[in-house]
């Protein structure tokens, strides 16, 4: 499985030959975030997930924009879509289609799966953990094998990844093996309160196209297909071949994730290097390096250990960037310098008189403040330093305003 770090000139020739669907697919990626604040993490998981052919879970409140981002993908992606909101009540025939009446009449057992799960390349299920056994066995099966079975017919599915979302995740044991099929975990959270007016801009924007009638627009525009999408896919098997430094650093983080009593399967390993393929592709790369590994940052089994997955991870990815810095990426949910600065001057406004406002109105303040200046850190440059101390000074004077009331 191990490889010289330099990639092979047919490997270079391979990503010259499909650069064009790559770009494209980088181009989808952009269109998401352009509609999509804050959601650079998730869209970027949910592009390598499709690309390699794996399952996504979100976890988090309603109202974050889980299922529109599958339905926008599935537009630009140019794919047939399905999305179904389960409960304990939900029956096979409201994912798998109802029964034919005429076959059944003429004995036999068939179901009419136009427009539903089975004929879907781009699935959105939301609160999957309720389904009940009998639509669970289904789901099973078509997260591992792309398949379901109605009577003694097996039907072959077109589907390319299954985006599903929880408010939180299941307490239950019977549903532990349907959590290991979603390779990726990742929360989806309201935006932080430094985007509040870029959020209102953008929310408009898109209530006023609804309200007129107008949301038929460029930006909803197919960039690629399913198809482009499968072809890109069937190079994937070239680049299952990893440096030894890679390896060597993969396997030592596996064991130090399992050390930590972080529970992962053989069969996530080895998938995971797969999804590690595809984000190399992704980025127009031949094969994976130590950036990639930012996806073990979403293998956590509770929300609870993903602060521990980031004490492991991010160490490797921050040396990486400063190794590699022309290959930084934007960082989760990073806004630019430009918008940061401008925050900054709304709560320098807000801060002119910290004395006069309420514990509350000072407290939110401060704590946008902490947001911007988190944000910042992600941004390493003479501009992002001065805007630091900016805050400094910032968060000084308004305690110390504070303190003299």
């Amino acid at each position: 499985m191990a490889s010289p770090a330099a990639p092979s000139s047919s490997g270079r020739s391979e990503i010259s030959s499909v650069l064009p669907a790559v770009q494209r697919l980088q181009a989808l990626g952009q269109r998401l975030q352009e509609q999509f604040l804050g959601k650079e993490e998730i869209i970027r998981l949910l592009l390598v997930a499709t690309l390699a052919g794996e399952h996504l879970l979100l976890i988090g409140p309603p109202g974050t924009a889980k299922s529109a981002l599958a339905r926008t993908l599935a537009k630009l992606l140019d794919a047939r879509y399905f999305e179904y909101l389960l409960t304990r009540f939900s029956e096979p025939n409201e994912l798998l289609g109802p029964i034919d009446i005429h076959a059944f009449r003429e004995g036999s057992y068939r179901r009419r799966t136009e427009h539903m799960l089975p004929e879907a390349e781009i699935v959105f299920l939301d609160e999957i953990f309720k389904a009940n056994s009998a639509i669970l066995n289904s789901l099973l099966t078509l997260l591992n094998e792309r398949r379901v079975y109605i009577g003694a017919e097996r039907i072959d599915t077109p589907l390319l990844t299954v985006l599903a979302a929880s408010n939180e995740l299941p307490s239950d044991d019977s549903l532990t093996a349907l959590l290991d099929r979603f390779m990726l975990r990742v929360r989806s959270q309201n935006l932080e309160s430094f985007q509040f007016h870029r959020l209102v801009e953008v929310g408009l924007s898109h209530e006023r196209r609804a309200l007129l009638g107008d949301l038929a627009s460029d930006s909803d525009a197919p960039l690629l297909s399913a198809n482009d999408l499968r072809a890109l896919q069937r190079t994937l098997p070239a680049r299952f071949v990893f440096p030894e430094e890679f390896l060597a650093q993969y396997k030592a983080l596996i064991v130090q994730i399992r050390g930590e009593g972080i529970s992962l399967s053989d069969r996530r390993v080895v998938k995971l290097l797969k999804l590690c393929a595809a984000s190399a592709l992704l980025d127009g790369r031949p094969q994976a390096d130590l950036s990639d590994l930012f996806l073990l940052r979403h293998i956590w089994n509770s929300p609870e250990q993903a602060d521990i997955l980031d004490s492991i991870v991010l160490p490797i990815l921050q040396r990486y960037d400063r190794e590699h810095p022309g290959q930084r990426r934007q960082k989760p949910g990073a806004a630019g310098l430009p918008e940061l600065l401008a925050e900054i001057e709304q709560v320098r406004t807000g801060l002119r008189n910290a004395a006069a406002l309420s514990d509350v109105q000072l407290f939110a303040q401060l704590r946008t403040l902490g947001e911007l200046r988190t944000a910042l850190a992600t941004l390493p440059s003479d501009a992002s330093r001065r805007a630091l101390a900016d805050i400094d000074a910032l968060l000084e004077s308004a305690i110390l305003s504070s303190r003299l009331t």
